[in-house]
């Protein structure tokens, strides 16, 4: 099995013709945790938009790579069935549809094959115990009437039992108090494995109490501006992202 996992190459995106990330390049291999910190507006959802493959934005040059095969053109779903998952930074609220329903509906797509409805129950309730969440979760409409921190625990428990290969985590700690986000550290622990990487896409260090990762990286007008071990972080909270700038 080759450890090179998703090689982006020299990436550039437009989003209605305003050029937003520039020239991105970016390796990450299989087992690895990225974080990626930078200011407002420096690309961070951007990338992980592209990534997943959302239409609205415009590959202008450039490649992304996954496992050996460029993505550039496919969809979505596409790119689901492959084992992208992305957790949005502001969760939709979908009436009418369970999480329950609407969980097992997402793993019968992604993998092809049935499940039995007992063994999805017994799938879920073990999950959501990870995530110290209340078996009634299953039972209500997907993430409505949910507060902030439950938003992001029905994410990570959409990553936990869809179990994809690559996780791309934006803004999953940003508004959470102290024991949601552990609860969400917990979650991506519990997913972290040998075979899959992730990505935290975040602007607070608040998570990286609970969770160590192999490199860091400053995203800054839409470039890498720098790259290194967790040590980055502590720089970053001393000077600010301004250090940063080319």
């Amino acid at each position: 099995m080759s450890n090179k996992f998703l090689v982006i190459n020299n990436l550039t995106v437009n989003i209605e013709d305003k050029p937003i990330l520039r020239g991105l390049s970016l390796e990450i291999k299989r087992g690895e945790v990225h974080v990626i910190m930078g200011p407002n507006g420096a690309g961070k959802s951007t990338l992980a938009n592209v990534l997943m493959g959302d239409p609205k934005y415009e590959i202008i040059d450039g490649t992304i790579e996954f496992e050996g095969q460029v993505i550039n053109e496919l969809s979505v779903d596409e790119r689901a069935k492959l084992g992208f998952f992305l957790s949005f930074q502001y969760p939709e609220e979908i009436p009418g549809i369970t999480v329950e329903n609407f969980l097992r509906s997402a793993k019968v797509a992604i993998d092809g094959q049935p499940i039995k409805v007992l063994e999805f129950k017994k799938l879920l309730k073990e999950k959501m115990q990870v995530l110290d969440m209340k078996e009634e979760y299953a039972v209500r409409y997907l993430n409505t009437g949910f507060s902030g921190g439950e938003k992001k625990k029905s994410e990570i428990l959409q990553m936990l039992i869809l179990e994809p290969k690559l996780a791309i985590l934006d803004e999953t700690d940003s508004g959470l108090d102290v024991d949601a986000v552990r609860a969400v550290a917990k979650g991506i622990s519990e997913y972290k494995s040998p075979d899959n990487s992730i990505i935290i896409i975040t602007h607070h260090s608040n998570i990286l109490d609970y969770l160590q990762p192999d490199h860091v990286h400053f995203l800054v007008d839409g470039r890498i501006a720098k790259s290194g071990d967790a040590s980055l972080v502590e720089e970053m909270e001393k000077e600010g992202f301004v250090a940063f700038k080319n």
